[in-house]
């Protein structure tokens, strides 16, 4: 199952900054079904000049494999990054259900980067010792 946070003060849209959000709700998911499995609440904070908020934000989210927001720092991201999260911006406040549904399609029927390699469908395949055999150039 791959699992997922989202920014929200509502648990219905991804409403939040990643720094100030006042809570991530987390889902578990596959191709076919989603549960949402925790949430973690915090604290309302200024958005600017705080770092010292990141590490319990980012903690929360270990075992996630990505986290949606409307925006994020480039303090957060490289700290997120480096914690195995992958950070969605997003451009407008979204529902939550509509990314769910997202997600499970992009499980099911691939063509996303970062959900390819979190479900481990990254792998190589072999393609490129094919190619080679065929007597590929570049």
């Amino acid at each position: 199952m791959l699992q997922v946070a989202f920014a929200t003060d509502d648990r219905v849209k991804v409403n939040q900054h990643f720094g100030a959000s006042v809570g991530f709700a987390i889902y578990a998911l596959d191709g076919e079904r989603a549960k949402l499995v925790s949430v973690a609440e915090f604290a309302e904070e200024s958005m600017d000049g705080n770092e010292n908020k990141l590490p319990a934000k980012i903690a929360a989210l270990s075992g996630c494999a990505a986290v949606y927001c409307l925006a994020v720092g480039g303090s957060a991201v490289r700290q997120l990054i480096a914690g195995g999260v992958q950070p969605i911006r997003l451009e407008e406040e979204t529902s939550i259900e509509r990314l769910l549904g997202e997600l499970q399609k992009a499980v099911r029927e691939g063509g996303v980067p970062w959900v390819e390699k979190a479900i481990g469908r990254d792998k190589d395949d072999g393609r490129f010792d094919r190619m080679a055999e065929e007597g590929w150039q570049e």
